[in-house]
């Protein structure tokens, strides 16, 4: 058993999951690949099967039966996970926004430096992002911002989804009690790890946007960052769980 996996979400990635995979699967460090398909009308799923005959015992496939929300899926991910030995459990997207190059600077940081929670950060060096439209860099950049102000966390990329855990942390969490269901959850498993005083270190990545494939960005992932952020601190006053 190998000591560091990839978590990789999906919904309708047929046109970047084969090459993801085989991305990570070339890395100098040896990661396994967790593949968490929400059932997708693509075949996403259908791939990764005839992917796993080439990649035996280190390709792996959660499949779902409904699109419920990338933090519902982390969940079941994370606990997939901890049901094994791994030590360090990473997050990543499918679309090449997120490097498979960083997933190593991740994994030092952890593995070498001993923080908790490593963070593949945007905003650490300045606005480290490609092919974005200026009103979106703007939203996410002051989102971190705001999130950074309510809650008082020292981090600057808030809403970052490129993250490695140590499997301590994961487990200090109670999972079953994370509320936020999209982008939110970012926030909340960062916010959670702040509250239990895990060592949390930032590491300056460039986040591209896909090229292929659609984004899974709306109004009501928004609104659940914009607002949850503010019920998530204050109930942090009565319960740090």
């Amino acid at each position: 058993m190998k000591d560091a996996i990839v978590i990789i979400p999906t919904y309708n990635e047929i046109e970047n999951i084969e090459a993801i995979i085989r991305a990570v699967f070339s890395q100098n460090k040896e990661f396994h690949i967790l593949v968490v398909d929400d059932n997708s009308p693509d075949l996403t799923a259908l791939k990764v099967k005839e992917l796993q005959q080439e990649f035996n015992n280190k390709l792996f496939l959660l499949q779902r039966q409904a699109k419920t929300g990338l933090g519902s899926a982390y969940i079941d991910a994370f606990k997939w996970c901890l049901n094994k030995d791994y030590q360090y459990i990473f997050e990543m997207d499918a679309d090449f926004s997120h490097n498979p190059e960083d997933l190593i600077k991740l994994y030092n940081a952890c593995f070498i430096d001993n923080a908790d929670l490593a963070i593949g950060s945007r905003y650490i060096n300045g606005v480290n992002v490609v092919n974005w439209p200026m009103s979106r860099i703007l939203l996410s950049y002051f989102a971190s911002k705001y999130v950074r102000f309510i809650t008082r966390m020292k981090i600057e990329d808030t809403t970052a989804g490129f993250v490695c855990y140590h499997r301590k942390v994961l487990k200090a969490i109670n999972l079953d009690k994370i509320e936020f269901i999209g982008y939110a959850f970012q926030i909340e498993m960062k916010f959670k790890a702040y509250l239990k005083k895990f060592k949390i270190v930032e590491i300056p990545v460039i986040f591209t946007d896909r090229k292929k494939g659609k984004s899974k960005m709306s109004g009501g992932i928004i609104s659940e960052a914009i607002f949850g952020v503010i019920k998530m601190k204050f109930k942090s006053f009565f319960n740090r769980n």
